[in-house]
């Protein structure tokens, strides 16, 4: 399977988790590493750009496409499996606490999580500390300009 991850471009070409610990996010806490990738390019767009205005969008974005082999482990949660509200922002702990929970028991590589962006999507959390984390691959790494028209 392949997942997408728009990243700048310092970084687009290493996959750590590393940039996700520093301040956490919906799903992990800070100092939990984990890499946040979505399951088509389109969503991965729309992760970020609701972070942005025209004004405060930086240029260097890049959009990477990972290679997922399809045998990987894999935990999958729906709405219906979170707390209410679980999509608002800001991020309630409670979602934090169950992407914590994932890369501290370490049985799966991906948790696969409902977007809180775009419903019906889902978004693909992986754990680098898993060890089938190595056999992720980056096959593609292009520049990604947003369409100025969606943040009008």
């Amino acid at each position: 399977m392949n997942a997408y991850r728009l990243a700048r471009e310092p970084y687009a070409n290493s996959l750590s988790g590393k940039g996700a610990a520093i301040k956490g996010g919906r799903w992990n806490s800070t100092g939990i590493e984990m890499i946040y990738t979505a399951e088509n390019r389109s969503l991965a767009m729309a992760e970020v750009a609701v972070h942005f205005t025209l004004a405060t969008l930086p240029e260097d974005y890049m959009m990477g496409t990972l290679r997922i082999p399809d045998s990987s482990s894999i935990e999958e949660l729906h709405r219906e499996d979170l707390p209410a509200n679980w999509y608002v922002f800001p991020h309630l702990l409670t979602t934090q606490s169950i992407g914590d929970r994932f890369i501290q028991e370490n049985k799966y590589l991906i948790l696969k999580v409902p977007s809180a962006v775009v419903k019906g999507d889902f978004n693909l959390l992986l754990n680098p500390s898993h060890p089938e984390f190595k056999e992720i691959q980056i096959i593609a790494v292009e520049k990604f300009p947003f369409d100025q028209r969606i943040f009008k």
